[in-house]
């Protein structure tokens, strides 16, 4: 594939992860800090948050396994995710992450069982598009400037 046709791929597959409310702000912010010093910090960002948050699944996996549930530790838990996935402008999953945060001050284990369940299929489904996205960009080369999504 030519870079031209590449370039506009990438431009497409990005724009729709806005278009589809996958991502917020925040990303174009990560995007604004890379430079020609770190042509792939964006990407370095995304793995480090996708492997500090996989390890905060797990825990939240077995939190909610026990009985009672320990809401204030869920909550510990899920707000430690939030803010590791909010750094990275994934906003479907940090939607997902205060709905269970309210789930857990109204005591509710259904509620933040179900909620987990949608924020898990979010987190995965983002970071599979999101490795299709940084492939892409790798076959591509150094990238242009970051810009707003329209």
């Amino acid at each position: 594939m030519e870079r031209s046709q590449l370039l506009r791929q990438i431009n497409s597959m990005r724009q729709s992860l806005f278009d589809q409310g996958l991502l917020d702000e925040q990303f174009v912010q990560l995007e604004e800090l890379q430079d020609d010093a770190n042509p792939n910090f964006v990407e370095e960002v995304v793995t480090l948050c996708y492997c500090d948050s996989s390890r905060l699944i797990l825990n939240l996996e077995q939190a909610l396994k026990k009985s009672p549930l320990d809401f204030n530790q869920l909550d510990s838990y899920m707000q430690q995710f939030k803010g590791s996935i909010s750094s990275i402008g994934a906003r479907k999953v940090k939607d997902q992450c205060t709905l269970f945060r309210e789930y857990c001050t109204a005591g509710s284990g259904e509620g933040c069982f179900r909620t987990f369940q949608r924020l898990k299929k979010e987190h995965t489904a983002l970071r599979k598009k999101f490795e299709a996205y940084f492939q892409l960009k790798r076959q591509a080369g150094p990238s242009q400037v970051a810009s707003r999504p329209k």
